[in-house]
């Protein structure tokens, strides 16, 4: 099987004034497979948003390459990247980041759906569909993120995700912002999604809490000063790490 995202020797230095220059990414590879969920994992500063904002073109790599669906994206700009972005959605942090206050929900949801042509109609039957999938009443289109709670807007914001039917969600640190009731609720939400999109969703779940991970994830990888110091599926890293820095995260949470 083909893997839905390939990242090969990925690597990203900065280059400080005055400074020496600093390597927030070393020469990183990982796959990730159709309908799969990767957990990356690490402390702040450990690199992880810097992995993120390269696969998704936010920066440059300074070298190695990523391939998504087949293609390779790493020099990629213009409307060749704008069409990869159809196949990668990112659900953030903070939900209301993914709406403008000044538009209800529906409107955001529906950004996508109206700029690929379809009708006014049609984008308000669709948007009503992708709220109901995420656990919220059509009714929800109406409102604006203020007058949401944060899950529910975190709801709203997977159903923009979901929109233009990617196939590649990123979720940084989806559920941090979270009380813990509601973030079983978004676990279980995207665990359903999984289930019912199958092999045409994969998931790369960034997080901090290895507990979590646990929960959602097939395999994760353990990510320290920009290094994957540890992989493999998430059980046996904890009942079994072998990295130092593994073994403190994991005595940290649980």
């Amino acid at each position: 099987m083909e893997a839905i995202l390939k990242v090969e020797n990925l690597t990203k230095v900065f280059s400080r004034r005055g400074w020496p220059d600093f390597t927030a990414v070393d020469h990183i590879g990982f796959e990730l497979y159709p309908g799969e969920c990767l957990g990356l994992i690490g402390e702040s500063g450990s690199g992880k948003t810097t992995v993120v904002n390269m696969i998704t073109r936010l920066t440059d790599a300074t070298e190695g390459s990523i391939v998504l669906d087949g293609e390779d994206i790493t020099k990629m700009s213009g409307r060749e990247l704008r069409r990869a972005y159809r196949k990668m959605q990112m659900v953030f942090q903070t939900p209301t980041d993914s709406f403008d206050p000044r538009c209800t929900l529906g409107d955001g949801i529906g950004e996508s759906l109206r700029n690929s042509g379809m009708s006014r109609a049609e984008t308000k039957q669709e948007v009503a569909r992708l709220l109901t999938e995420c656990g919220l009443t059509p009714e929800f289109a109406d409102r604006y993120p203020h007058q949401v709670s944060g899950g529910q807007c975190q709801r709203a914001s997977i159903a923009r995700a979901l929109a233009v039917k990617p196939k590649l969600l990123i979720c940084d640190e989806a559920t941090s912002s979270l009380d813990v009731t509601i973030q079983k609720e978004i676990i279980a939400l995207l665990n359903e999604l999984r289930s019912h999109h199958g092999s045409e969703l994969s998931i790369l779940f960034i997080c901090h809490d290895i507990a979590l991970v646990q929960q959602f994830c097939s395999r994760v990888l353990v990510l320290y000063k920009g290094k994957i110091v540890e992989q493999g599926v998430p059980d046996e890293i904890i009942r079994n790490p072998k990295d130092a820095y593994t073994k403190r995260l994991i005595k940290s949470v649980l």
